[in-house]
């Protein structure tokens, strides 16, 4: 009896074991099944060469979030989206699509998108030989691309008449809704001259581009206007600047700030670029612009300056600019507006 009633403790301890050891085998692949899914869920970044709109060869890079597409063979960032959408605020002339650039033209192709020109604009006529369109070295030439891990780097060839090469680097945050694009003019020929780095931004028709208004700005009605009519739905309330699209007629004010907001229907998007204390500024102090265009072609730009410098060769300059996608979350965009610019 004694005998039996040892086995019988022992059977019973086994059992228990196996029961222990199969709850927490359960519990084991409950947190591995818990990790799959959590792994499932989390954003997946990529990067891939792609035809876009008729142009081989561009890129397309997404942290999971966001993506960015390139297209060196017009030395552009054409487009700027949420992750697996097929449109985004960026705005792109669909005429012109798959063109190569032209710098003999003596006409502007306005493809849209992103990009770089030397400030001050006025400076122009006096370093080559037209004032218009833009510096061909900027604006008309195709762009050399190389991808180092995550970042793609774009590198023009030298503007014969600024002795100039741009470098932009375009990269992606690990986890958030935000481009990084930092510009870099290398000087690396000819007289020396004044420039800025001036980056623009075309973008689509919105319901209203912003602009938070300096505590302590230059101006004294917080702006610079700078073409010849006033905009007619132009506005400062709150400490926030408030423009719209005139269908009929340009229009191009200037802010002494480091930020603008660009609000559609479903997403806005904020372009950050830091303005640098005791620096001057081309367009008589001005870091930040933006510019409404006249139908037919409905877009606006967004654009941000960093300071003049006097550049020699070997002279180095550049400037970062941040893109932050944001999606609209409330019905009223006056209360959108207010915590993308004043948080």
């Amino acid at each position: 009896m004694k005998h039996s009633r040892l086995v019988n403790s022992f059977l019973n301890h086994l059992g228990l074991v196996a029961l222990l050891g199969a709850l927490c085998g359960c519990a084991s692949l409950e947190r591995d099944m818990t990790k799959t899914t959590t792994a499932a869920n989390e954003p997946i970044g990529f990067l891939v060469r792609t035809n876009y709109q008729g142009w081989a060869d561009s890129i397309l890079v997404s942290n999971g979030r966001v993506e960015a597409i390139i297209v060196p063979a017009i030395g552009r960032v054409m487009q700027f989206r949420f992750a697996g959408e097929n449109e985004g605020p960026f705005w792109e002339n669909e005429s012109l699509f798959g063109q190569n650039p032209d710098p003999a033209s003596t006409n502007w192709l306005n493809f849209g998108g992103d990009k770089t020109w030397p400030a001050p604009q006025g400076e122009w006529a006096f370093i080559t030989p037209r004032d218009w369109p833009p510096p061909a070295g900027f604006d008309a030439v195709p762009m050399q691309a190389s991808i180092d891990g995550w970042k793609i780097k774009l590198v023009s060839p030298v503007d014969p008449y600024y002795g100039i090469r741009t470098i932009r680097e375009i990269s992606l945050a690990l986890d958030e809704p935000v481009m990084n694009i930092t510009t870099r003019y290398e000087k690396l020929e000819g007289l020396p001259l004044m420039a800025s780095v001036w980056v623009i931004t075309q973008l689509k028709e919105p319901l209203v581009a912003c602009g938070r208004v300096a505590n302590f700005s230059m101006y004294r009605e917080g702006f610079r206007l700078m073409s010849e009519q006033s905009p007619p739905n132009l506005e400062v309330r709150d400490g926030i600047l408030r423009l719209q699209r005139d269908p009929k007629t340009a229009h191009k004010v200037g802010m002494d700030v480091g930020s603008l907001l660009w609000v559609g229907e479903k997403e806005m998007l904020r372009i950050d670029s830091s303005r640098l204390p005791q620096q001057v500024y081309p367009d008589r102090g001005a870091s930040a612009e933006i510019y409404t265009n006249p139908d037919p072609l409905r877009y606006v730009e967004l654009e941000v300056l960093g300071p003049i410098h006097k550049m020699i060769p070997g002279t180095t300059i550049h400037r970062t600019s941040s893109y932050t996608l944001m999606r609209r979350t409330e019905l009223d965009p006056e209360l959108d507006v207010r915590k993308a610019l004043l948080r």
